[in-house]
């Protein structure tokens, strides 16, 4: 054993005194733990005698090898930056931060001030039940309100993708008892065709705030707070009638063009005016279904059309402009 070892001692030895590079060196530490793993292995087959005389040969053949693969470790590292020298004249790469989508950054100032008025942020799944998108809103099967709102099903009748988040409404009024006070902002889903006010997929955040004595004028309170902030004092927000069926009586909100300031423009579609939201006292039928006590407790209710409002907050003119990915466009908006 003592002659094999020298003589892949010396080989060794040699080798990572002239290794050129880490593959090199990676295949040499390869080769020298399976050679020691193999004089191990025979050394079972020995005397009590030959173990300890061998054994220590091996262990100091060991110690050599390892500070030999170490020394050649260091010398690469050492020379990993060695003939790269710095210039003073070449110029500074300009380092180009990031920053949040106009969609985003719009959610996040809209979560705050809810925040501040005391209501929480609740989410849910985009694939929902028929159940919580429709039947529990006052929408059994074959209600016409649900034509309302082309609907894009998936694998049955029963799973879809939702059409708006007042399904997580109810999924939170299921869980607890009221007061409540949430907001809900998400992806929402309806085969709309394309236009300057609609899309296919766009982002929708909605409200509720049940409890005693809760009445229309808190919800008029709310709403015209939060768009008078988002926008200015200057802006006009009507309420017309209209129809929901989860909530009686319902009220469509509109707010004067921001464009054309009520003169008419493509983002008005020449109306002076336009809906940014739907609104209204949660329907008692609502209320019962989740086990609540009409007697006792009353609602509001209201859903906001983010990507109308963005195109409004920045001027864009079209609601499609906000997936067209336009960097000079969002360099501008940040």
């Amino acid at each position: 054993m003592k002659e094999e070892i020298d003589i892949f001692k010396n080989d060794f030895f040699e080798k990572t005194n002239s290794v050129k590079n880490l593959e090199e060196l990676k295949f040499l530490d390869s080769k020298f733990k399976l050679f020691l793993k193999s004089c191990y292995k025979d050394l079972i087959s020995f005397s009590e005698i030959e173990k300890k005389d061998f054994g220590k040969i091996i262990n100091d053949f060991k110690r050599e090898g390892e500070k030999r693969l170490k020394t050649a470790c260091d010398k690469f590292k050492s020379n990993k930056f060695q003939g790269i020298k710095n210039d003073p004249t070449i110029m500074k790469r300009n380092i180009k931060y990031g920053s949040g989508h106009p969609l985003v950054n719009f959610c996040k100032i809209l979560d705050k001030m809810f925040l501040h008025m005391g209501f929480s942020i609740v989410s849910g799944p985009e694939i929902e039940l028929d159940r919580y998108n429709f039947e529990k809103l006052n929408m059994p099967v074959h209600h016409p309100a649900r034509d309302m709102q082309d609907t894009f099903y998936i694998s049955s009748p029963s799973i879809l993708l939702r059409s708006h988040t007042s399904s997580v409404q109810i999924r939170e009024m299921q869980n607890q008892d009221p007061p409540i006070r949430i907001i809900s902002p998400g992806t929402v889903y309806r085969v709309d065709d394309i236009d300057p006010q609609h899309t296919p997929m766009f982002y929708q955040l909605e409200g509720l705030m049940v409890g005693r004595n809760i009445s229309f004028a808190n919800l008029k309170a709310v709403l015209i707070t939060v768009l008078k902030n988002i926008f200015d004092d200057d802006i006009e927000v009507r309420f017309r009638p209209s129809y929901y069926p989860y909530t009686e009586p319902s009220a469509a909100v509109d707010i004067s063009c921001i464009s054309c300031r009520k003169k008419g423009c493509k983002s008005c579609s020449g109306a002076g005016w336009i809906t940014v939201l739907g609104s209204g006292m949660v329907h008692p039928k609502v209320l019962e279904g989740v086990g609540y006590d009409t007697n006792i407790y009353t609602g509001f209710a209201f859903g906001i059309g983010l990507n109308r409002l963005v195109m409004l907050y920045y001027d864009l003119g079209e609601i499609k402009k906000i997936y067209e990915n336009d960097i000079n466009l969002w360099k501008q908006l940040n």
